[in-house]
């Protein structure tokens, strides 16, 4: 096993499963396809659709909240 950033580990983040924070799609792993945000110090991952769907907001920084 790898030890990854955070403490993790390579075979445990691989069997995670990914709430988007906006719609709640879910999602085995770390979808390559999926967009991570930190706000105000908490991970927060968005499907695809969601982050097409605000690409700009996401590109100027702005936290989901005003989105």
């Amino acid at each position: 096993m790898t030890s990854l950033p955070g403490g993790d580990s390579a075979q445990q983040t691989d069997q995670q499963t990914v709430v988007c924070a906006r719609c709640g799609t879910t999602a085995q792993g770390s979808p390559l396809t999926w967009t991570c945000s930190v706000e105000n110090g908490v991970r927060r991952y968005f499907c695809d659709a969601c982050a097409r769907d605000n690409i700009r907001a996401i590109e100027g920084r702005l936290d989901s909240d005003w989105w």
